[in-house]
């Protein structure tokens, strides 16, 4: 198993023989353990040899918490969801995941065999850190998010992941996030040519158990491609 240095992270491994690795990224306020237990839900055929990474987010002050000290991606000054996060930010934690990648590729997975998920402040993360690696990954699932410097991101995205399989799953009485916030992204990256499939349900801002059965088929689509 690889060393993953400065985050923390919970490791679960399907089987011995691991081929295929998923770095799933929680969203404010929860840890690293918040989607665990939906591997097992996820039903995933035995002979699939993938290792699930969940890291911890650091511990910071969020602005518009009151300067409450919560696990974060980055701190997030405004509902506004323009306005929400600074890019320097974002990018600090992309760096981190980078090395999550980094560590995957060092313990012989390749590249196009590692799979990048995201709840909430989570996918902002996923995303930016997808279109910033410069090796064709498997794909990225947004959970429940936005993609804030949308319009930088696909200016500033590696040539190797044109046409990235993406997941994109958003709740339509989502109060945190609104539906319409997965919308707008959506519409962008279909027109960006992305290998897009994108799913709406009847929820809040959660994962409810229809969306887990669209997890599985699409992370399976992607993993069987080869």
């Amino acid at each position: 198993m690889p060393n993953h240095k400065k985050l923390d992270a919970e490791i679960l491994e399907t089987n011995k023989n691991i081929t295929h690795s998923v770095i799933w990224l929680h969203g404010l306020g929860a840890d690293g353990y918040d989607f665990v237990p939906l591997v097992s839900e996820l039903q995933l055929p035995d002979t699939l040899g993938i290792r699930f990474i969940f890291p911890h987010a650091p511990v910071r002050p969020i602005t518009i918490n009151n300067g409450m000290e919560m696990r974060a991606w980055y701190d997030m000054h405004s509902m506004d969801l323009e306005r929400s996060a600074t890019k320097a930010d974002i990018l600090a934690s992309v760096a981190d995941i980078q090395m999550f990648i980094d560590a995957e590729i060092q313990a012989g997975i390749a590249p196009q065999n590692i799979l990048l998920v995201g709840f909430s402040q989570g996918g902002v993360i996923a995303w930016h850190t997808a279109l910033q690696f410069s090796k064709r990954l498997a794909g990225v699932m947004l959970l429940s998010t936005y993609l804030p410097f949308l319009d930088e991101s696909l200016i500033e995205m590696k040539t190797a992941q044109k046409g990235l399989a993406v997941f994109s799953a958003h709740g339509r009485q989502d109060p945190i996030l609104p539906f319409e916030a997965a919308q707008h992204y959506v519409h962008q990256l279909e027109k960006k040519g992305f290998s897009l499939q994108s799913f709406a349900y009847d929820m809040q801002h959660s994962v409810c158990t229809k969306e887990i059965t669209d997890i599985r088929i699409w992370l399976l689509q992607q993993f069987n491609k080869k």
